[in-house]
């Protein structure tokens, strides 16, 4: 396929119309919807409203939620223990078990040892390396209102607009009041977020916020954020057992969580780890695609705390949602689903139909925005297909150098020029093409505002917590979630490490998680944590032989 400056030449038809329209939209934004309007077109298009996707959870404690059925599938599957797997050798022995090794997870055992505990008696249990995570690829921001024309009231305002007013109160005003201190702290420690020539913070907006709020470190906050965390957690001395998700969770004689066996992926040995006290942050379930999605998400985003949790009885909240982030790369066919930051929205740049007309406002709740791209290329027919059969939208880049002036994409999203730059596509030239993409787990585990699950011993944070963000998350509240979140679960985890001790280890509840499939009738060979996604094909799998070599 031949291409004119990364694009082939049915696609420049189009770009040619976005050039012409250019310089008459230039300062011409189009009109936020009313709540109304929202509603309407959340209802025709948006996928979380599609019921023909989701049937409702049979078993448990949230039993009637309904849920998509790729993730119902997680919950109705087999565990990967049977309830007699030998537990009674102990491989560590700690008070404090973090499984995850994300932002969340590095965060709570920081804050675990900031309250007192021994560094030598915390452990990190991570699937993949310390940081492979949602967290480290997060681009656009943390919000946190700490100007004078802002305020956390403000802030916690936004946050239940956003997510339609289904969030839990208790948990947004932890949110927005923890905001502006973890921003300190975060300064303490090194992270270099973006300011002006007078050493203030540059905030922008971001899509439903009414205030500019958002603090970035240019376009890769998340692993500029990681970075200054990962180095405090080694400092303490804090120990992390790499490439060993947890399969499942342990209960001791009172039914308490007590540790968890965990798979070492390269010898396939499975590990024993008792624990006063478990934090689980393992994040969000972006590879399980609902709906066939691509995501956004890391390799082993593949939602297994939400089934470990419900296996010992831990309820659930909200998971009917999860977010499409309505700017996910659409062509090339090689970045298909990676995350466009809506930092580029906020800086300006318009979405566009192929005939180069602008047909929502750029900076609408995330979930409207999605909606309205999905309205485009489907029952409107405005989209702009592509060779690899995706259908977009255009994203024009280049309206945000025009409007701050030249070099500004170069200097406010490095890493996002640099990616087009590998297919030839010059942004600051030439729009980008973009459709939604599966990014995040509006709900998960429930829990109070210090993480602490209905089960004693559990606490939660992260992406894996629910409640925060009701049915749509606004950007920029994930990296300041996962903070707010982990600092409080590692502060509350620490002082129940200290008060309880565990008892004699046991897999009861697998046995009772078993006999609840049977009662449901459900009969299936499926069995969770997933672990990691299955991307090989119906021709690899015809060759496959599970032969040891």
């Amino acid at each position: 396929m031949e291409l004119i400056n990364g694009y082939p030449a049915s696609m420049r038809e189009s770009i040619a119309l976005v050039e012409r329209t250019r310089p008459a939209r230039l300062g011409r934004t189009f009109p936020a919807m009313s709540l109304d309007e929202r509603k309407a077109l959340l209802l025709a298009h948006h996928p979380d409203y599609q019921a023909h996707a989701k049937r409702p959870l049979r078993f448990g404690p949230s039993k009637g939620m309904l849920l998509n059925h790729e993730l119902a599938d997680l919950f109705e599957a087999r565990p990967l223990v049977r309830p007699d797997l030998d537990v009674s050798t102990i491989d560590a022995d700690v008070d404090l078990l973090v499984i995850g090794g994300g932002g969340a997870g590095t965060v709570a055992a920081i804050w675990a040892v900031q309250s007192g505990l021994d560094p030598a008696r915390v452990l990190i249990a991570t699937k993949l390396r310390h940081g492979d995570s949602n967290s480290t690829m997060a681009q656009g921001g943390i919000q946190a209102a700490d100007r004078p024309e802002d305020s956390p009231v403000q802030h916690f305002l936004d946050v239940m607009g956003g997510g339609h007013f289904t969030n839990r109160p208790d948990l947004v005003r932890a949110l927005v009041s923890d905001a502006p201190l973890i921003i300190q702290w975060h300064e303490r420690l090194g992270v270099m977020y973006d300011k002006d020539s007078q050493g203030r913070f540059v905030e922008n907006p971001g899509g439903g916020t009414s205030r500019n709020r958002m603090h970035s470190a240019r376009d890769y906050t998340g692993l500029e954020i990681m970075r200054v965390l990962r180095d405090e957690a080694r400092n303490l001395g804090i120990r992390v057992i790499e490439f060993s998700p947890a399969i499942e969770l342990l209960c001791d004689d009172w039914g308490h969580v007590a540790g968890a066996v965990l798979l070492n992926l390269e010898t396939r040995r499975y590990h024993i780890v008792r624990a006063a006290a478990t934090v689980l942050t393992t994040g969000g379930l972006g590879r399980v695609h609902i709906q066939r999605f691509p995501t956004t998400n890391h390799y082993g985003a593949t939602g297994d705390g939400l089934v470990l949790a419900y296996r010992v009885g831990a309820e659930l909240v909200d998971l009917d949602a999860v977010q499409y982030h309505p700017t996910g790369a659409a062509f090339p066919a090689q970045m298909a689903g990676l995350l466009i930051t809506e930092k580029v929205r906020g800086l300006g740049a318009q979405p566009l139909n192929r005939l180069g007309e602008q047909f929502v406002f750029p900076l609408e709740p995330r979930d409207v925005e999605a909606a309205a791209f999905i309205r485009e290329c489907g029952e409107r027919g405005l989209g702009i297909p592509t060779p690899h059969g995706i259908c977009g939208v255009w994203l024009d880049a280049p309206m945000v150098d025009l409007l701050h002036g030249p070099g500004t994409i170069r200097a406010a999203l490095p890493a996002m020029y640099r990616m087009y730059m590998r297919f030839g596509i010059d942004m600051t030239r030439d729009p980008i093409l973009v459709f939604p993409t599966l990014h995040y787990q509006n709900g998960g585990v429930a829990a109070d505002e210090h993480g602490a699950t209905r089960v004693p011993g559990l606490f939660v944070a992260g992406e894996v917590m629910g409640g925060i963000h009701g049915k749509n998350r606004l950007m920029g509240n994930s990296l300041l979630d996962f903070n707010v979140f982990g600092r409080r679960a590692g502060i509350a985890a620490a002082h129940y490490a200290r008060t309880h001790r565990p008892g004699r280890l046991s897999l009861a509840h697998v046995a009772e998680y078993e006999r609840m499939l049977r009662e449901a009738g459900i009969e299936t060979t499926r069995t969770a944590p997933r672990i990691l996604p299955d991307y090989r094909g119906k021709e690899a799998l015809e060759r496959y032989l599970d032969v040891p070599v």
